[in-house]
């Protein structure tokens, strides 16, 4: 899907006006503004920095290097606690709430810490895969699409794993094995649509 920023922007409609201004500020900066993942970021020497999306509840940005920043105003959180190392979220529910100056000195020391090589890399290699017991016992009886599983990077299976783990009731496991086979035997990861943006 292809679209752009003011097109994102303008279907946010309960935080148009809110997201126009954090865009106005960020493009104040040394940044470049593109769309992944179907949301604006903003890039800085090919490192993406920091984002902004509306959601239901809030609008606000995150920092992919979040985790690096010293956060002396205690603004930021980590939005999956466990999981994300690095990213944090800045959440606002009103336009009030936005320092433009603070937000500015967050997004400069990202900058710096770019400069400075300073970086939280996942650690993606220690993370074994687990698979659901429902997915295991797919495999026991169809032997292609376990060897289609097996061809996918190790992230992709995990995003598999994850997203039938993550289902309450064990018919909705099912229904997400059903529904992911298709992608699982033609090499597709779960998110592959959404790298693409």
């Amino acid at each position: 899907m292809n679209i752009d920023v003011d097109t994102y922007i303008s279907t946010q409609k309960k935080w148009t006006q809110e997201l126009q201004i954090l865009r106005s500020l960020l493009l104040e900066l040394p940044l470049t503004e593109t769309i992944k993942w179907g949301a604006p970021v903003y890039v800085y020497k090919n490192k993406n920095v920091v984002g902004i999306a509306g959601f239901k509840n809030y609008f606000g940005l995150w920092f992919f290097q979040g985790g690096l920043l010293l956060d002396e105003a205690n603004v930021l959180q980590n939005a999956q606690e466990g999981k994300t190392k690095a990213m944090r979220q800045w959440r606002f529910s009103s336009v009030n709430e936005i320092d433009k100056e603070l937000l500015k000195s967050y997004v400069l020391e990202s900058l710096a810490n770019f400069d400075q090589g300073k970086e939280i890399k996942p650690d993606r290699k220690s993370k074994k895969v687990i698979l659901p017991k429902e997915l295991d016992a797919i495999f026991t009886v169809n032997q292609e699409l376990k060897k289609a599983f097996l061809k996918l990077t190790p992230g992709k299976q995990r995003e598999y794993a994850t997203y039938i783990e993550e289902a309450k009731r064990e018919k909705t496991k099912i229904t997400r094995i059903q529904k992911i086979t298709p992608m699982i035997l033609k090499g597709v990861g779960l998110n592959d649509k959404y790298k693409n943006c």
